[in-house]
């Protein structure tokens, strides 16, 4: 069973090797963040960053974990106003095709309902990225636009009644 936690300074070292050993893996579908971002100083800015959005309730950022306690994921809420919010999520290249992107995606959204009161939520995924619609659409997602991610050909989603849920997937708590 995976679990959905809150990110903490804590997870600073797993974090940071958790998007090292999936660079590639990401860049392939995601744009890359730069190689400051990889580096230890850049990272723990960054990180700390990420944390003061938190604290301030302006963003909401999640670390998925595997049942062995490994950080497999990340699930966030980004630009949380007025009862909404921007969807972004990666699981790792391991943790890949087992559901749990779409685990995690559905317990993130009964959470932006119960938890932090949102009413809706947006998500953008590359053309050229089937696996993320996917798991936007099995999530209660609908495609509302074309746009672009990171300099690329993408589709923007919605989400507009987080009141219902579909049921999530069973292999999930947290």
């Amino acid at each position: 069973m995976v679990t959905l936690e809150p990110l903490r300074a804590d997870h600073a070292d797993a974090l940071l090797a958790f998007e090292r050993e999936n660079r590639t893996y990401f860049a392939r579908t995601v744009p890359d963040r730069g190689d400051a971002f990889f580096t230890p100083v850049g990272f723990a800015a960054r990180l700390r960053a990420l944390l003061d959005e938190q604290h301030a309730r302006v963003c909401r950022f999640h670390v998925v974990l595997g049942e062995d306690g490994d950080l497999i994921g990340r699930v966030n809420l980004v630009d949380v106003t007025d009862g909404s919010a921007e969807l972004g999520y990666r699981i790792g290249e391991q943790a890949a095709g087992r559901g749990v992107a779409t685990a995690a995606v559905a317990r993130v959204c009964r959470l932006a309902a119960a938890d932090y009161g949102l009413t809706s939520l947006t998500a953008a995924t590359t053309r050229d990225n089937p696996a993320s619609m996917r798991v936007l659409t099995r999530n209660g997602f609908t495609r509302v636009e074309n746009t672009i991610v990171g300099g690329r050909p993408g589709l923007r989603y919605a989400r507009r009644d987080l009141a219902f849920t579909p049921p999530a997937p069973p292999a999930f708590s947290g």
